[in-house]
């Protein structure tokens, strides 16, 4: 038998679908303490399903291979598993619809003025200069840029294509445009065919030059930590508008202030922050150039579905020795 420990608390439902993959399996349920695994508990687990915490080696002896909840993996880089052999994959794709909508909602919000509307509507009077007040920006014609070209990126430019806009896309191999990750069914750009252009990640500075759009899908690595900085924003058009869903650490947000302020960039969009939940003494809250949710892009109500048929898929090929999808490379950091 395989013994599979569960920290999710999937519904009966989603459950039955994990245990119809073989009558070989058994699950058993976990729940974390404060968002830890609990120090005095063992398991024989095989397979972990992961919301985060894990226990430590001496707590799962018979432990070979670890699915995660979410497509970060930055909390394991701290563990012991880290630099064993025990097999990490992540949760990347599932996300792609609810996030990829979520960033054109940030762009059009910024697009058609929208917040103002709100302003305006609290005010409960028009403002004298409405024409010069609500004036949009047309999308078609615009250039996006999206920063990571993986499943939301993807998704990104299938949505933003039929507005008119013009697609670059960085990818860390832009040799390889053609997506290996987990996709869901219809959904974004499998053969990597809709970017006007795609840039290798050396060339971020040049793409970023011609971009009304600019939005951050990349993960927490040493390599994407403070890659948006100051100088970075004072090359970027002063017009351009950018969104981060990714990591709050890829942008310096000292920076980013400066950069508002002096004009670098005319506004974000930020479901992402340095420390969560963003601490009322940053500027950021203030800014009337800056939108700001916590970091609720990923959320969907069919997120737990979607999770459980990449882990049915994932558990399918384990047991008959397959390649798994999402497998995490760790010295890629993702």
């Amino acid at each position: 038998m395989t013994h599979i420990l569960l920290t999710a608390n999937f519904s009966p439902h989603l459950l039955d679908k994990i245990r119809a993959v073989s009558p070989h399996i058994t699950l058993e349920y976990q729940g974390l303490v404060n968002g830890r695994f609990p120090d005095n508990i063992s398991t024989p687990a095989e397979i972990i399903y992961s919301t985060g915490s894990i226990p430590r080696p001496e707590q799962a002896p018979h432990l070979r291979w670890i699915q995660m909840h979410s497509a970060g993996v930055e909390r394991l880089m701290e563990t012991a598993v880290w630099h064993s052999d025990i097999l990490i994959t992540n949760s990347s794709g599932i996300h792609a619809p609810n996030m990829a909508q979520y960033i054109l909602t940030q762009i059009l919000a910024w697009a058609h003025r929208i917040p103002k509307w709100f302003t305006t509507k609290q005010g409960k009077t028009w403002p004298r200069n409405r024409w010069d007040t609500f004036l949009p920006d047309e999308l078609r014609g615009r250039t996006l840029g999206i920063v990571g070209y993986g499943s939301i990126g993807r998704e990104l430019a299938r949505l933003a294509k039929p507005f008119g806009m013009r697609i670059l896309a960085s990818k860390r191999d832009a040799r390889h445009p053609e997506d290996n990750g987990y996709t869901l069914t219809g959904t974004g750009d499998p053969k990597g065919e809709l970017p006007d252009r795609i840039y290798p990640g050396e060339a971020l500075r040049s793409m970023l030059l011609e971009c009304d759009y600019v939005a951050i899908t990349l993960p927490a690595t040493s390599k994407t930590h403070h890659l948006f900085n100051e100088e970075i924003f004072r090359e970027m058009k002063p017009t351009s508008f950018l969104i981060n869903v990714g990591r709050g650490s890829v942008i310096n947000e000292k920076d980013l202030v400066k950069a508002l302020k002096k004009g670098w960039i005319a506004g974000v969009g930020l479901d992402v922050f340095e420390t969560e939940p963003l601490p009322d003494s940053s500027p950021l809250w203030e800014m009337d150039n800056v939108i700001l949710t916590p970091h609720v892009s990923g959320f969907t109500p069919l997120y737990d579905e979607r999770a459980t048929s990449l882990f049915v898929e994932n558990l399918r090929r384990y047991l008959a020795k397959e390649p798994l999808l999402n497998l995490v490379h760790r010295t890629l950091e993702y």
